[in-house]
């Protein structure tokens, strides 16, 4: 399918209540559509030499979304170059940010009233969604001690009768669970599954829960359904979704749905009581 054929696709598909559509766009990249509100979630746009696979869609040609997403300062979540492009092409857009963050923002030329700066346990509500943050240990807390804002989040998502949980970049830390269980049940959940290891620390890169305490995270949340994420997009920080997806199974058979969905594939979330 053409590039500008996926961005209509996602403004066409109808979600009544009760439904969610979603598109994951490789690496920890999530469109989420529900009702009439569409939000673009990590996603890394720019053309990049060392990625393994092309962006799906071009920054240019996205448009008509209402809230953009970044879990952290990292490119290939806020990937400032695409940011600035969508404030400029998606006019009643805002974004959602960890707000230790604000300056860097502020100096892509992004209007600040657009600006929807985030902090743990803080909740906003934006178009027709409800958008909760929780810190994200991306190795670590880093909480800043002189403004206490933590520099990653994780977003639990509620709109039209559902509740997506999109991970960021996260290990498990204590009090997580807690946190996310206290949310309720999550319909859909995104979980990085890449790890860490030596051999990654010493190039500077740093890590993930591995797909084993990815798995776990799952079982214990058991969630609607189950999307790994961060495996495909650079061949020098892989996961395995097959030994995720295995791992899964044989600890928590039959318990949680894995999806595995192909880069832009529609799917339909609906509630489902339990």
């Amino acid at each position: 399918m053409l590039t500008d054929q996926w961005m209509q696709q996602i403004l066409q598909t109808e979600t009544p209540y009760g439904t969610a559509a979603v598109w994951w766009a490789g690496q920890m990249g999530l469109w989420l559509k529900m009702g009439a509100t569409v939000l673009c979630i990590d996603y890394y746009a720019r053309p990049d030499p060392r990625r393994q696979t092309a962006p799906p869609i071009p920054a240019e040609a996205v448009r008509n979304v209402d809230v953009f997403m970044g879990s952290h300062n990292h490119l290939d979540h806020i990937d400032h170059e695409s940011w600035q492009i969508w404030g400029k092409n998606c006019p009643g857009s805002v974004f959602v940010y960890p707000r230790l963050h604000t300056a860097s923002l502020l100096e892509d030329c992004l209007e600040s009233q657009r600006l929807l700066g985030m902090n743990d346990g803080e909740t906003i509500c934006v178009k027709d969604v409800r958008i909760h943050a929780l810190a994200a240990a991306h190795e670590f807390l880093s909480r800043d001690p002189e403004t206490g804002l933590y520099p990653c989040l994780q977003y639990i998502i509620e709109g039209n009768g559902l509740r997506v949980y999109h991970a960021g970049d996260t290990l498990r830390y204590e009090g997580m669970l807690a946190k996310l269980q206290a949310a309720g049940r999550m319909d859909l959940a995104i979980l990085p599954i890449n790890g860490r290891d030596g051999v990654r620390y010493r190039r500077n890169c740093i890590g993930n829960m591995t797909y084993q305490e990815a798995a776990d995270l799952a079982g214990e949340l058991e969630p609607g359904a189950v999307i790994p994420g961060h495996w495909d997009m650079f061949a020098d920080n892989p996961g395995d979704p097959d030994a995720f997806e295995d791992y899964l199974d044989a600890k928590y058979p039959g318990k949680i749905c894995c999806l595995r969905p192909g880069v832009m594939e529609t799917v339909m979330l609906k509630k489902q009581t339990v």
